[in-house]
């Protein structure tokens, strides 16, 4: 079933309290206000490195026949519904991630010149999953990658709970979808994710994904994406401070017989 977002003015303000939304607080006159930004406010906070703008989507812009992804690539122009969540959200990832947007971008272009934009390659669904749901998780701790990769969740989530705190395990969220579902108090989230195994930062690791997405070596099949259930980790779901929630929270799928995962790109 398709998710439809809470109405403004009607969101539990705890949500806004609680990763992954608490890690958007700078923005959050726009999260919590009672009213909706504006296209000229997005463009204002636009960072130095995002050469594309937010453009109001109307009718008489989709009259130009151009796929979405072309219209950024060729006018720099991101299609943004007003007074929409999951717009609002993707606007904000734009600000933060913009190495990372604009690679998807070339790539997606590249793709749609090669399929025409009726069909789509299983790299272009790779990206998709990201753009909507994607995680950066940088791994210290090889242990915490073994019980990923069993999909032995209460290890990951449970046992090596102070993982999460100390920094052996750390992500970034990059999926607008995935900010959106949080506005639902206690929905379970799961992200896809990429993973890089270093004794690094996750500033560092999002470069790196940039990189990779840019050079084609990364996004290229579903299949390389992880799902992480974000709503275990400590913090992210009300009910996860419960040992129980970590034996039977309907987020924790077991692996898929012959379901292997790629090596974790190194930095």
């Amino acid at each position: 079933m398709r998710y439809v977002a809470p109405a403004r003015g009607t969101i539990d303000p705890e949500v806004f309290r609680r990763p992954p939304l608490s890690d958007w607080d700078t923005h959050a006159h726009w999260l919590q206000a009672d009213v909706w930004p504006g296209i000229d406010a997005l463009n204002a906070a636009r960072p130095l490195a995002m050469r594309e703008r937010f453009v109001a989507q109307t009718p008489a812009l989709l009259d130009d026949g151009l796929h979405y992804e072309q219209r950024i690539a060729d006018h720099g122009e991101i299609a943004t519904r007003e007074s929409n969540w999951h717009d609002l959200f993707n606007a904000l990832v734009w600000l933060r991630y913009p190495g990372i947007k604009q690679a998807l971008n070339e790539q997606q272009v590249i793709d749609i010149g090669r399929m025409g934009s009726k069909q789509r390659s299983r790299a272009q669904y790779a990206m998709t999953h990201f753009d909507e749901a994607g995680v950066i998780v940088v791994v210290r701790d090889r242990r915490l990658l073994d019980a990923w990769d069993a999909h032995d969740w209460h290890a990951l989530f449970w046992r090596e709970r102070d993982a999460w705190r100390d920094g052996r395990i750390a992500i970034d969220l990059f999926g607008h979808a995935l900010l959106e579902h949080a506005l639902t108090p206690g929905k379970l989230l799961v992200g896809k994710a990429v993973v890089f195994l270093a004794d690094s930062t996750p500033d560092s690791a999002v470069t790196a994904c940039a990189e990779s997405v840019r050079s084609g070596g990364l996004l290229r099949d579903p299949l390389d994406l992880r799902p992480l259930p974000l709503s275990g980790i400590p913090g992210w779901h009300p009910e996860n401070g419960d040992e129980a929630f970590h034996r039977n929270a309907a987020c924790y799928q077991p692996r898929r017989d012959g379901r292997c995962y790629p090596t974790p790109l190194a930095l």
